[in-house]
């Protein structure tokens, strides 16, 4: 596929790393050529310097040619601008990053799309949309639904005190087949499991549930799922107000910012939510504002380091749910490894909502795994596709794919090795990726 990416900031640059990794033509536009040259060092791809939203530019970016045109420059009106001029000029699809919440009501997506632009996206309000849902389930360290939540991912780590330590993964899930176990995270390597390997403390499984038994799979973590009636919120970032304004009338938000100017902001536009000035790098100042007493901190300021710092902070004062922002990638093992809860990375979120339009066959959601290379996807099956001419175990599926789930109709499965898969079913697949440029096929 051909594909255009204008703005080479770090989502651009993130977005070109990932996407020519994955065999695509890949050209980058920024007037910046610092900028170009560090992506071109990283990636194989095309550089064209200039402002995007120029025709000359964009056409020497040969934006009439491309599959897929990717406007994630970090000034929004410029995206915007620049995919409509893709779209006309002759581009396939159009998509543009955003920060306006407004953009995205019915009307107005309407709007859009009739100027050309098939997908708007805005990355802060998915990232606020993930702690919220995670908050639900504090158990977990990631939680997806596919299927309108008829089937679930969910993604924990086994505490010493977990029921499946030191059991092998072959009795998790398959008597009743309500869940299953599609992979295991263990020392930086995630692997899919084996009917003989055995459950280890520290362990990070992924699970695909059916809706009905998501409860009784986040109890087997061994770790209690929480109610969160007080939760403290570090940074006034677009993602830390859009949790605020969604939460702050049944939760007790406490959200902290070190600038007054801001600080005064928020509080007129959060009535109800309580703002306070200070540093959060001040131990002693988030003690006395209660930290110790919250049921969730949430840390989405602009710096990854201040956010796992007070995370660490968070967590060893036992507050039971700690969620950290960590766009620089370098630390996100880091932030795992010191007992971060949850990671969030808007670079993660961003390819999640890109990443479908990448595939060969339709794929109704994708989710890329924060802390794992591997994602999740949920496809439609085309009628006389490759997937229904047997049972799964006998479709020659690469090895580092599973299948979790099947949703046919109001009926919902978790797959097995017997099942077979018929014409317009939903099939949740997890996939590794050498698999990932394969998976498609079989569903198309």
């Amino acid at each position: 596929m051909r594909i255009v990416i204008a703005g080479v900031g770090e989502m651009g640059n993130h977005l070109a790393k990932m996407l020519s990794g994955n065999g695509h033509d890949i050209t980058v536009i920024d007037f910046d050529p610092k900028l170009l040259a560090e992506v071109s060092s990283l990636a194989d791809v095309i550089t064209v310097e200039g402002d995007l939203t120029t025709f000359a530019v964009l056409r020497k970016a040969a934006v009439r040619k491309c599959d897929l045109f990717i406007a994630v420059n970090h000034i929004e009106n410029d995206n915007i601008l620049s995919a409509i001029m893709a779209k006309q000029l002759g581009a396939k699809k159009a998509i543009a990053r955003i920060d306006n919440n407004e953009y995205l009501e019915p009307n107005n997506k309407e709007m859009f799309i009739n100027m050309g632009i098939d997908y708007l996206f805005y990355p802060e309000k998915v990232a606020a949309s993930e702690v919220i849902n995670l908050l639900g389930h504090s158990a977990s360290t990631e939680y997806v639904d596919f299927s309108g939540g008829r089937l679930s991912l969910v993604v924990f780590r086994l505490e010493p005190n977990s029921e499946l330590v030191g059991k092998n993964s072959s009795g998790f899930g398959q008597e009743e087949l309500n869940y299953r176990t599609v992979a295991i995270s263990r020392d930086g390597q995630t692997l899919i499991p084996k009917a003989s390997d055995t459950f280890m403390v520290g362990d990070m499984l992924y699970v695909i549930s059916r809706h009905d038994s998501v409860e009784e799979v986040m109890a087997l973590s061994g770790k209690s799922n929480v109610r969160v009636n007080n939760m403290m919120i570090l940074g006034g970032s677009r993602i830390g107000v859009q949790i605020a304004q969604e939460l702050q009338s049944s939760v007790n938000i406490k959200l902290i910012d070190y600038n007054a100017d801001k600080a005064y902001r928020l509080a007129e536009n959060l009535e109800r939510t309580l703002i306070i000035n200070e540093d959060g790098r001040n131990t002693e100042a988030m003690m006395e504002e209660g930290l110790a007493n919250m049921d969730a901190f949430v840390a989405v300021t602009g710096r990854s380091e201040t956010n796992i710092l007070t995370a660490m902070l968070a967590k060893r004062m036992g507050v039971k749910k700690v969620i950290a922002e960590v766009e620089n990638l370098n630390y996100i093992n880091l932030a795992d490894s010191v007992g971060v809860d949850t990671i969030i990375n808007k670079k993660m979120v961003t390819a999640s909502n890109i990443f479908r339009f990448t595939m060969s066959t339709d794929v109704l959601a994708i989710k890329c795994l924060t802390g794992s290379d591997a994602e999740v996807l949920e496809f439609i099956v085309k009628p006389n596709s490759p997937a229904t001419k047997g049972a799964i175990s006998e479709l020659g599926l690469p090895e580092d794919v599973i299948i979790g789930g099947v949703v046919r109709g109001d009926k919902v499965f978790i797959a097995n090795g017997t099942m077979s898969i018929n014409a317009y079913d939903r099939v949740v697949v997890f996939a590794l990726p050498s698999a990932i440029s394969k998976i498609g096929d079989y569903f198309n």
